[in-house]
C-alpha cells in the first residue's frame, strides 16, 4: 500500500521533520511519497536526516507522479483514497481491495485546522475518494498509522484506541497539552515520533521565555 502527503508547506520545519522520519520508520520509505513540493525545490533543500533514510519526494503532483516515480502503479480515478475530516463515511477494513494510494494533505496537524483539502478535492475531482478517520484533528503521522491498521490491519476504527489532547507534564509547574488525537500503545501512553517529546519541551521553555 502506497501512502502520499502533498507536502503544502515552503519548507520543512523540525515537527514535520520527525513526523516524515517516523512515517518512514513505520512503512517503510518505498511507501511513502511526498508530492506536489514547490516548483524549484532542490536536494539541499530537504533535511539531511529524511533524506539517509530514503525519502522519495518530488515536485510532481498526483497526476504525474509516474513521470517521476516510473515503479509507480498508476493512479486510477475513484481508486485513491483522500483523507478527508469532511467526509460523510468513515474509512473501514472491508475497503482495502478498493484503493490502490491513500492521500493526506497539510490538514492534519494544524491547530487551528486550515481546509488544505478543499483544494485537493478541487484539483483532483475524478481522481479522489473521501473517507473520514473519525472527527477529531490528527498529526500526520497519526494519520498515517491510523489508516494503517484499518486497511493492512483490518482493525475497526472504534477498536483502535486513542487519546485526545494528552497533556504532557515535565515538572511540577511545566506541562504542555496536545490539540490533537493520538494512537495509544501497549502501555497506554500516546505514540509520537521519535524526539518529539524533546522537541514539546523546547517549544514549551521557548513559549514560557517570551511570556518573561
Amino acid at each position: 500500500m502506497k501512502y502520499i502527503i502533498e507536502h503544502m508547506e515552503q519548507d520543512f520545519s523540525q515537527w514535520v521533520t520527525l513526523e516524515y522520519a517516523q512515517i518512514i520508520r513505520d512503512i517503510g520509505a518505498e511507501n511513502l511519497i511526498l508530492s506536489s513540493l514547490p516548483e524549484g525545490t532542490t536536494e539541499s533543500e530537504i533535511p539531511d536526516k529524511l533524506l539517509h533514510m530514503g525519502l522519495r519526494w518530488t515536485t510532481k503532483d498526483l497526476n504525474h507522479l509516474t513521470e517521476e516515480f516510473k515503479d509507480l502503479q498508476p493512479l486510477q480515478n475513484g481508486r485513491v483514497c483522500l483523507l478527508d475530516p469532511r467526509a460523510d463515511q468513515d474509512l473501514q477494513p472491508a475497503e482495502t481491495e478498493q484503493f490502490d494510494y491513500f492521500v493526506f494533505g497539510g490538514i492534519l496537524g494544524d491547530h487551528p485546522p486550515r481546509d488544505r483539502t478543499t483544494e485537493i478535492k478541487v484539483a483532483y475531482p475524478d481522481l479522489v475518494v473521501g473517507r473520514r478517520l473519525g472527527d477529531k484533528q490528527m498529526t500526520t503521522d497519526t494519520a498515517i498509522r491510523t489508516t494503517q491498521q484499518i486497511i493492512e490491519k483490518g482493525k475497526k476504527f472504534q477498536d483502535i484506541h486513542f487519546i485526545d489532547y494528552p497533556e504532557f507534564r515535565f515538572s511540577k509547574n511545566e506541562a504542555t497539552e496536545m490539540p490533537f488525537r493520538y494512537i495509544l500503545d501497549a502501555q497506554n501512553n500516546p505514540i509520537l515520533p521519535e524526539g518529539m517529546l524533546a522537541l514539546i519541551k523546547r517549544d514549551s521553555e521557548q513559549s514560557l521565555d517570551d511570556l518573561l
